[in-house]
């Protein structure tokens, strides 16, 4: 995160700004626990008094009900965060679409969608990170990341060997 960006979020300790994290949502209850881990980390890490998850589909809490706990909270600007890699029609269509609909829903809202994480000079760092972590655990026997299941961790595969199911 640039120095602007980290001075302009200090700045604004209104607890009337909230921030949302959304992702896609999952019908795999893992993969939305995930986020729920990402908000409560971001939530202890930053500034903002009010962080709250939302999937786009699938799964709840939805954006309208992250809405509607924000603004229950004392929120009235909220930030949307799409916890994506990179843009694409959720980003530019489905996302904005949701966020307008749920801030209309709780008497409009002031709301922005910001971009995707992207390409972050810190997401070099984070994959070579997670690559070195993995190739370690499956070569080595170290202790599966913290995505990989602990019962079978990262697999180095033979050539002709089957893909855990």
């Amino acid at each position: 995160m640039s120095d602007s960006r980290n001075t302009e979020k200090r700045s604004d300790k209104s607890p009337r700004t909230a921030v949302v994290i959304v992702d896609h949502g999952s019908r795999r209850s893992e993969s939305n626990d995930l986020l729920l881990e990402v908000v409560a980390a971001y939530r202890a890490a930053s500034d903002w008094a009010i962080v709250e998850p939302a999937h786009m589909e699938l799964a709840e809490p939805s954006l309208k009900q992250a809405f509607a706990s924000c603004v229950a909270q004392g929120a009235s600007r909220l930030i949307v965060f799409p916890y994506f890699l990179s843009p694409g029609r959720h980003w530019d269509e489905d996302i904005p679409r949701l966020a307008a609909e749920a801030a209309s829903a709780c008497g409009g809202v002031e709301h922005i969608v910001t971009a995707p994480l992207g390409l972050h000079p810190l997401m070099m760092q984070i994959i070579d990170e997670r690559i070195a972590h993995c190739l370690r655990q499956a070569t080595a026997g170290g202790a599966p990341c913290d995505v990989c299941a602990p019962e079978t961790g990262c697999q180095l595969l033979a050539p002709d060997a089957e893909a855990p199911s």
